[in-house]
């Protein structure tokens, strides 16, 4: 039997899935009718953490952040049986994590983080990708049950916090991500092209492939071969910003981008490839 804290749209996906895995859950949320919407799928609802978590092997956690982490699992302390396990999925600070990590070690309490890259379809479905970094021991006992909840588990490594930081890496792509399509469609206007136009660029340009070379690039520190070069690359932001601005259009990251170009010009990178301009992180 199983007890799953925080029934959003993730952990109902989970828990769901559980269900029809055949296994035993009890649920807690801080809203307790979202918790009792699951009863209708066979979950037990609980108004108390703590009962929730009693006779549980696993505790599983899908909540806001580490404050909301910190409380609950404090709450629920009283119903923890010996050899239970968290496994708490939140996304969280890295430091969060490890201090986390360390607290309940030192109860004698096993936690493992293992954030994920899924939406609440996936977690119904069992894909998507699960990270989980820290003591490998407990990694490979947990492992199994983690497997039925992913397509993918990806073990980082020793270091506890890898995984919360992966996570946020990954986050911090998403939302530079989103926003570019945001700015696509904002320039597509722009420029007169109908939004479903637009649209259909990304069924014949799929820039994804492209990204494990210029990764490679900009971590080698190889900017002297360039694919493109720096100097055009700006002509271009420049062209881009000048059509948005003629429409009275707002490209809210654009002009941050072409600042970084002007910096990196002024210091005689223009025939170097534009990734130059992450030499700094290097």
């Amino acid at each position: 039997m199983i007890a799953f804290f925080g029934t959003g749209l993730l952990g109902s996906g989970f828990i769901r899935a559980a269900l029809r895995r055949g296994e035993q859950v009890r649920v807690w949320n801080r809203s307790p009718e979202k918790a009792r919407a699951l009863e209708q799928d066979g979950a037990r609802a609980f108004d108390d953490p703590a009962e929730a978590a009693h006779g549980a092997t696993r505790v599983h956690l899908a909540l806001s952040d580490d404050a909301a982490v910190d409380e609950v699992l404090e709450r629920a302390r009283p119903g923890f049986g010996t050899g239970v396990i968290l496994a708490d999925h939140t996304t969280t600070s890295p430091a969060g994590t490890a201090t986390r990590a360390k607290r309940w070690a030192e109860r004698g309490v096993a936690f493992q983080h293992a954030p994920v890259f899924m939406s609440p379809a996936n977690a119904l479905e069992g894909k998507g990708v699960m990270m989980a970094s820290g003591d490998r021991v407990l990694f490979d006992a947990l492992s199994p049950e983690l497997s039925k909840m992913t397509g993918k588990l990806i073990y980082l490594g020793p270091q506890v916090e890898k995984a919360a930081a992966f996570k946020l890496l990954g986050n911090l792509f998403l939302m530079f991500m989103t926003d570019g399509l945001a700015e696509v469609l904002t320039l597509a206007k722009a420029l007169g092209v109908p939004r479903a136009d637009a649209g259909t660029l990304f069924d014949f340009f799929n820039p994804g492939p492209t990204i494990p070379a210029r990764v490679k690039r900009m971590v080698d520190g190889d900017f002297s071969q360039p694919s493109w070069e720096l100097g055009m690359a700006r002509k271009d932001a420049r062209l881009m910003l000048e059509a948005a601005r003629t429409a009275g259009a707002s490209l809210p990251v654009l002009p941050a981008i072409a600042a970084e170009m002007d910096r990196w010009l002024e210091r005689g990178h223009a025939h170097d490839d534009w990734t130059v301009i992450a030499k700094d992180a290097l």
